[in-house]
């Protein structure tokens, strides 16, 4: 088992991979940037935050500290620990997904109820989930190895989880975790191994089961809609792509400038969560975008990196983790990135590491964090550091 002490406290050079940790530092520093600029206005026109400037900024340095720190500690558990807790957390995020549906214990804004106040911020479950999933569907995919052709065994009880988590994501409602959830337990499953032809199935069943909650659900099938063709209705529900869009087309190729953004003047509403790469590209421009896309390639070409040399070295439950974080990072950025350029329907999914929000960049640092400690433990076996 491989220890805790990281070399006798001190981490020598070499023993992170520097692509990863950089690319993920960047990300980190220019969303704290890009969330300040983006918040501006509304904070000096809310009365939430007391008319304070840099209220948004404060708030989100507070989660960042939070999240660095609990990344330090959570780098300081070994992987096989991880495998060992990751039923119990789990069951922990299924639980906090139920209090969430309870009056008096879950926050609705906007019609949605998603958050657990706990006086000062608020816990969103469906965030802390994704990790909880990455974790629990590599370490049942790592047990059910030999069992990947069996539809009972091996995708049956997975599915059965799902569903359940589904559920209950889509009372709060929240379609775009459920998305990227779905992605994350599937797509573990297929690179663990699942039969093809029952992966081709799900995706069919998948396919027509999402076009049902759309069509069934009038104000899902109001933002197809309206994504299709955002100006037919400009000032109702195609209000913020076209918001968006337009911003996209005032940035051309270097921006007008950070700080100049005019959309983020009460126009593109939740500029600082669900549309900072909005801001980003009138600001920054093409070239802004290209590079907040360029270091979402990294990190995940990085993190299927390291899955591969962990299942080179046979440690499946740690390579299944680098690709779940890779997968979950990479679809929720993708997702995001087309819903701000209109190539998705709008949907309440946030950049990953970049937007703002407490339970989101937690997560992500712990994400990122037990990414780093799977790639330290297979430097380690490679030296000969570990047992």
């Amino acid at each position: 088992m491989a220890s805790g002490r990281l070399g006798g406290g001190v981490l020598r050079p070499g023993e992170l991979d520097p692509l990863l940790f950089w690319s993920s530092a960047v990300l980190l520093i220019f969303g704290l940037v890009m969330v300040y600029s983006s918040s501006i206005a509304f904070a000096e026109g809310s009365r939430m935050s007391g008319h304070q400037s840099g209220f948004f900024l404060w708030r989100h340095v507070v989660f960042l500290c939070i999240g660095l720190v609990a990344g330090a500690f959570a780098f300081q558990v070994p992987v096989r620990t991880w495998q060992q807790l990751s039923p119990w957390l789990a069951a922990a995020g299924v639980l906090m997904l139920i209090l969430v549906l309870i009056p008096h214990i879950g926050r609705e804004v906007n019609g949605a109820r998603r958050w657990i106040p706990l006086g000062i911020a608020n816990i969103q479950p469906s965030e802390l989930m994704k990790l909880f999933v990455v974790l629990y569907a590599a370490d049942y995919t790592a047990r059910k190895l030999p069992d990947m052709k069996s539809f009972k065994r091996a995708f049956l009880p997975m599915a059965t989880m799902i569903l359940l988590v589904g559920f209950l994501l889509l009372r709060e409602p929240d379609f775009g975790a459920f998305v990227v959830i779905s992605c994350i337990a599937f797509g573990i499953l297929f690179l663990g191994g699942l039969n093809a032809r029952i992966f081709g199935l799900l995706l069919v069943v998948a396919l027509v089961g999402f076009i049902l909650l759309i069509w069934l659900s009038p104000y899902r099938r109001e933002r197809l809609f309206g994504f299709s063709d955002p100006w037919k209705d400009a000032l109702g529900s195609g209000y913020q792509l076209s918001h968006a869009l337009i911003a996209f087309g005032r940035g051309e190729w270097l921006g007008v400038g950070l700080g100049a953004s005019v959309e983020k003047l009460f126009y593109l509403p939740e500029a600082h969560t669900d549309f900072l790469l909005a801001v980003i590209a009138e600001e920054l421009g093409f070239a802004g975008v290209l590079v907040v896309v360029g270091l979402f390639a990294v990190i995940v070409h990085r993190a299927f990196a390291i899955a591969r040399r962990a299942h080179q070295l046979d440690k499946h439950f740690a390579g299944l983790v680098a690709q779940g974080v890779g997968l979950w990072l990479g679809v929720q950025s993708l997702i995001n990135m087309g819903v701000n350029m209109g190539i998705l329907p709008t949907k309440g999914l946030t950049l990953p590491l970049m937007s703002f929000g407490g339970s989101g960049i937690l997560a992500n640092c712990l994400a990122l964090a037990i990414l780093l400690r799977i790639d330290w433990e297979n430097r380690q076996v490679t030296r000969g550091g570990v047992t």
